[in-house]
């Protein structure tokens, strides 16, 4: 006969408690680093694994120390092998090792609004202003606001609040999650008056719609598509001839001409050739932070700065000290990217493919900028071809590693990876084995 009792321990007594856990010295650092809800949250999950037997109660704490995340935030890093320099689901530009050292700068106590010489209040971001201002020396003024969008509605609010912006029909593009030009515009007060069809556009239908309520003419950058064929625009060049300000809106924030892309509008051109303003974004070809550019007429810009409204576009000091840095320091990954060589790309990928061995294959690739910038051109780029199994697997890792999966294969671009992401992707790719 038997009373019932077991000599197995119940594991649901066997437990640890959560406050002998923590007394783990690994997890007392982790509460200081990352606060004490995320760690008590991997403690329990360590617990119930515990109690459904699948672990042993010495384990615990290790469990619960494996599964902290790196950092307070439920973003986690992915490499980018996915051919698309700036790619919007994957926070567009990665910053610099100069922007992130300027960030842990910001991140404390600054001078963002102080000189230090005097101890008096000094003008805000004065750096960033400076740095931006060296690298288009034709623009007489700049400002800087928290995104491109709010830099074409400043504008828009200064200079054509109840009155008429001119612009061209085929301009009117909507881009990313349902956002319209069109839209943001007519949102802030100004009335939109277009002209020429969406194919076709002449200086004539401008000079024809310019009026007394006109507040500028707008020239604006396609975006993420192209009209091809039987179509004609009209260049900055011409517009600038018509006695009313042209605001160009060139979307994708390249500063200077760039020989890989003859065809995308940069900042320090279009002002040459008459523009009063140009906006543009800071975190797409510039590769810095979010933001949105303002440069061009000394007294225009001046009078956007001090709008009322140019307070609640205001950018942050991280933001201004990862700009400034963008701009002051070395190459930012954006523009390593687009001045990579074939011959640097290729060796990349195969050093890739050899450490893979055998599951891996070099192919040729096709690049691109993303972000609206530049479309339609391919960049020539190299990829490593892997069985389309290991998609979800290198998607859901830790890092996360996002690639193009085409003609039931994984290829696993070089061209938005750095060096030093090589051996990162291996590492990856042999936890899938």
């Amino acid at each position: 006969m038997t009373d019932g009792s077991t000599d197995t321990p119940d594991p649901r007594r066997a437990t640890p408690r959560t406050d002998a856990v923590l007394a783990d010295p690994r997890l007392e650092q982790a509460v200081q680093r990352l606060g004490t809800d995320i760690v008590k949250d991997a403690v329990r999950r360590a617990q119930q694994q515990c109690r459904d037997g699948l672990i042993s109660p010495e384990y615990v704490a290790d469990t619960a120390y494996a599964a902290l995340p790196a950092a307070a935030t439920g973003m986690r890093r992915v490499l980018n092998a996915t051919g698309i320099i700036v790619h919007t689901n994957l926070g567009r530009a990665p910053l610099s090792d100069a922007a992130r050292l300027a960030l842990e700068v910001a991140a404390g106590t600054t001078d963002v609004e102080l000189d230090l010489a005097t101890g008096r209040r000094g003008p805000r971001g004065a750096g960033a202003r400076e740095a931006l201002a060296a690298a288009v020396p034709e623009a007489g003024g700049v400002h800087v606001v928290n995104n491109g969008a709010a830099a074409l509605a400043l504008v828009a609010c200064v200079l054509a609040q109840g009155r008429e912006i001119v612009v061209a029909r085929g301009e009117l593009v909507e881009i990313g999650d349902g956002f319209r030009i069109p839209e943001l515009l007519e949102s802030v007060g100004a009335r939109l008056r277009e002209v020429g069809t969406t194919n076709r556009v002449r200086l004539e239908d401008y000079v024809a719609a310019i009026g007394d309520q006109t507040g500028f003419v707008l020239k604006v950058h396609p975006s993420n598509f192209r009209i091809e064929g039987f179509t004609s625009t009209v260049d900055v060049a011409s517009l600038a001839q018509l006695d009313i300000p042209v605001v160009a809106d060139i979307g994708s924030g390249l500063l200077r001409a760039h020989p890989r892309l003859p065809d995308e509008p940069d900042a320090s051109t279009t002002l040459r050739a008459g523009a009063t303003l140009v906006t543009a974004s800071g975190d797409k070809l510039l590769g810095g932070p979010q933001c949105g550019l303002m440069l061009g007429d000394r007294a225009l810009v001046e009078r956007l700065r001090r709008h009322p409204f140019a307070r609640a576009l205001r950018v942050d000091k991280l933001t201004l000290a990862a700009l400034e840095a963008t701009l002051r320091g070395p190459r930012p990954p954006v523009a390593a990217a687009l001045h990579a060589s074939d011959a640097t790309l290729q060796e990349r990928a195969e050093r890739l493919a050899a450490e893979l061995g055998e599951v891996a294959s070099v192919v040729r690739s096709g690049g691109a900028v993303g972000g609206g910038g530049a479309p339609g051109v391919t960049l020539d780029s190299w990829a490593v071809a892997l069985p389309e199994q290991y998609a979800e697997p290198l998607r859901t890792g830790d890092p996360a590693v996002i690639g193009r999966v085409t003609g039931g294969q994984l290829l696993l671009d070089v061209l938005a990876l750095a060096d030093d992401d090589v051996e990162l992707v291996v590492d990856a790719v042999r936890r899938c084995q």
